[in-house]
């Protein structure tokens, strides 16, 4: 049997889903994920920018990952179709590593996600413009995704709100934000608008 290569990477993340500002998954009384989402189902994409990272000897530095999920009622009940985008960049090795980290099969804060997934509609190789402007987030993928989350107003002299919730990307801190407009997805069948919906960023630091 392989050995599971070592891997670690660090670098930025962010959200944007079609619930109301702040989603239920974040405080579901009875168990992690078990709120019914504000609009019954939940449309969300989530977004990453690998700033420094390997998998073995396969280094990720500089590469962008999307993932897209449509649930049909409260997240924990699973049966989530799942589409992944895997920046063009990438290398056949890089693929195949980025492939193994966000699907979960290599352990990590993706493997919580992975027996949640019903239909799992693969993954395309595809530009993924990532950018960080002071404390705004955007990404593009052209003519399927265009991102955008900024934080929630607060009277925090930092101007973001960092909450500590235990979400898997990052259990510690996670910056409550909104979708800006214009935040449509259109790709496999789905089609939405998550302008003015809840979102949330945070850095990102994994490991196997």
């Amino acid at each position: 049997m392989a050995t599971q290569p070592r891997w670690q990477l660090s670098g930025d993340y962010f959200e944007n889903c079609n619930c109301s500002v702040v989603c239920p998954c974040l405080v579901s009384t009875a168990a992690p994920l078990t709120s019914k989402p504000t609009q019954g189902v939940c449309d969300v994409a989530l977004i990453f920018h690998i700033d420094k990272g390997n998998y073995g000897s396969v280094r990720l530095d500089g590469l962008n990952v999307a993932m897209v999920a449509h649930t049909p009622g409260p997240m924990a009940n699973g049966n989530w179709t799942v589409a992944a985008y895997i920046d063009e960049r990438a290398d056949d090795q890089q693929t195949e590593a980025l492939g193994a980290i966000f699907t979960g099969a290599a352990g990590g804060p993706m493997a919580a996600f992975a027996p949640l997934i019903g239909n799992n509609l693969g993954a395309k190789k595809a530009k993924i413009k990532y950018q960080i402007d002071g404390k705004k987030r955007s990404a593009e993928i052209p003519n399927i995704l265009k991102m955008a989350v900024e934080p929630l107003p607060t009277m925090h002299e930092g101007g973001e709100m960092w909450a500590s919730i235990g979400h898997p990307v990052n259990p510690d801190k996670l910056v409550l934000a909104v979708g800006t407009q214009g935040n449509t997805f259109n790709d496999h069948g789905m089609r939405w608008d998550n302008s003015g919906k809840n979102g949330h960023y945070t850095p990102i630091h994994w490991s196997n």
